[in-house]
């Protein structure tokens, strides 16, 4: 009787230990440190949408979500068309979404700080391109700027989820990412859609494509991840399209059409824009946050 009423009292504290880390599944660390990683891409994605088609964050629509983290840095209400806003805004929305199914799984981390300002973005793009652009690019100017900008974000995060996922051992944690991966590959295959209708237009005043810019975009990304190729632009060279036989590239993908994988430490390399996991930056001025990013702060 009383070994039983001792293991009762062990599975009593071990559930509630469980509880008060948010560990309400009993998930393996490896497991929890993958799926709370990605919410630094969910914040940023969260925020940036909003802010975009709402002119406002998280604290106004879901503030427990943001947990108290400092508000982002630079963002404003970006200029575009009705039918494009309405996107943004369902693409917002989702982010919400995303940002809730992953702290009802394990506990989270606070909004980290975010630099989503017109001078962030212009850096990466001067950066993706080697020179300094006049006027600096802002990227709640008009709407091609916009889903330029967010031709940048989303589809870091997708590769994160494509390599997350078999490192996962969870059937939990497993169904959390493939869903969380299925929108997120929506979303990117949206933005680059609406943007390849376009992919010969000039974007204004610089007299550059728009498919140039994501080709420079997708070539600064595989720089800094110094992973190979991860990452193609709109137009690619016919080698690199589906099956060796095109050049449009509305959907990236690797030899056989598969989504390319990247590791957090590739990931932040890239969101920080330094090319490395240890030097904060770029989006996350302070560091993006949970065990795996400060593992290498």
């Amino acid at each position: 009787m009383a070994a039983k009423t001792i293991c009762h009292l062990l599975l009593l504290i071990s559930a509630a230990i469980l509880a008060l880390s948010g560990n309400i599944h009993g998930l393996l660390k490896t497991d929890v440190d993958l799926l709370e990683f990605p919410l630094n891409l969910e914040y940023l994605e969260a925020e940036f949408f909003l802010w975009g088609g709402l002119g406002y964050g998280l604290d106004r629509v879901a503030p427990n979500l943001a947990m108290g983290g400092p508000p982002p840095l630079g963002t404003r209400k970006a200029e575009l068309s009705q039918p494009v806003r309405d996107i943004v805004i369902q693409l917002a929305f989702q982010e919400v979404g995303h940002l809730r199914a992953i702290k009802q799984t394990v506990k989270g981390f606070p909004r980290p700080q975010l630099d989503l300002s017109p001078a962030k973005f212009a850096a990466i793009i001067d950066e993706a391109f080697g020179r300094s652009l006049n006027p600096p690019f802002d990227p709640y100017a008009n709407e091609i700027n916009y889903l330029i900008a967010s031709y940048i974000i989303p589809y870091v995060g997708l590769t994160g989820y494509v390599g997350a996922n078999p490192r996962l051992t969870s059937p939990i944690a497993k169904g959390l990412v493939a869903g969380l991966l299925g929108v997120e590959s929506a979303q990117d295959a949206l933005i680059r859609t609406l943007l390849y209708v376009v992919r010969d237009s000039d974007v204004k005043p610089y007299g550059i494509t728009v498919a140039d810019f994501t080709n420079k975009i997708s070539e600064l990304r595989n720089s800094l991840g110094h992973g190979g190729i991860k990452d193609e632009g709109l137009v690619v060279p016919k080698q690199l399209g589906a099956e060796g036989k095109i050049t449009g590239n509305v959907i990236a993908g690797d030899q056989n059409s598969l989504a390319y994988a990247r590791s957090p430490a590739e990931i932040l390399r890239i969101v920080y824009g330094s090319g490395s996991e240890s030097r904060r930056g770029g989006f996350f001025p302070e560091g993006a946050d949970g065990w795996i990013a400060r593992s290498y702060l």
